[in-house]
C-alpha cells in the first residue's frame, strides 16, 4: 500500500486535486455559489492541478514542498470556515457585495459534513500524499 502511494502519489495527488475543483465547478453550476472563503479555499487548491499534472508527468516528486505549503494554507482556511459555519467561532458575515454569507450552511449532511469540511478532507488528503512523496526521495 504504502509503495503504492509513493509509485502512483503525484497522479493521485492530480486526480484528488482535479475530481475536488470539477466537484466545486459543479456544485457551482448546480446553484451552490461560493463565498469569500470558498474562493480563498480554491485559490489554493487550483494551481495544485497544474503542479501535480506537469510534476506527475516528469515524475518530479519535488512540488511536495509546495503542495504542503498550499494545502497547509487551504487547509486552515476550510478549518476556520468549517468552524464559523458550525458556530464554534463567531464572526462579523463576510458577505461580499451580492455573494453568499460565509457563515450560512448550504450543505449539511450526517450533521457534521460541509463543504469546507469536504475541502478540508482534500486539503489533508493532499499533506498526507505529499509526505509519501517526501519519504520515497529520503530513500
Amino acid at each position: 500500500m504504502f509503495q503504492f502511494l509513493r509509485q502512483w502519489g503525484l497522479w493521485l495527488g492530480f486526480l484528488v486535486a482535479f475530481t475536488a475543483m470539477f466537484a466545486a465547478q459543479w456544485y457551482e453550476a448546480m446553484g451552490f455559489l461560493p463565498c469569500y472563503l470558498c474562493w480563498w479555499g480554491r485559490i489554493f487548491l487550483y494551481p495544485q492541478i497544474v503542479l501535480f499534472g506537469i510534476a506527475a508527468w516528469r515524475r518530479d516528486a519535488n512540488i511536495a514542498l509546495y503542495s504542503i505549503a498550499l494545502s497547509v494554507l487551504g487547509a486552515g482556511v476550510s478549518f476556520y470556515h468549517h468552524a464559523l459555519q458550525m458556530g464554534w467561532i463567531t464572526s462579523s458575515p463576510c458577505v461580499a457585495e451580492g455573494g453568499v454569507d460565509c457563515a450560512a450552511r448550504t450543505f449539511f449532511e450526517f450533521d457534521y459534513i460541509t463543504f469546507p469540511l469536504m475541502s478540508f478532507s482534500v486539503f489533508a488528503f493532499l499533506i498526507v500524499l505529499m509526505l509519501f512523496q517526501i519519504r520515497r526521495d529520503a530513500s
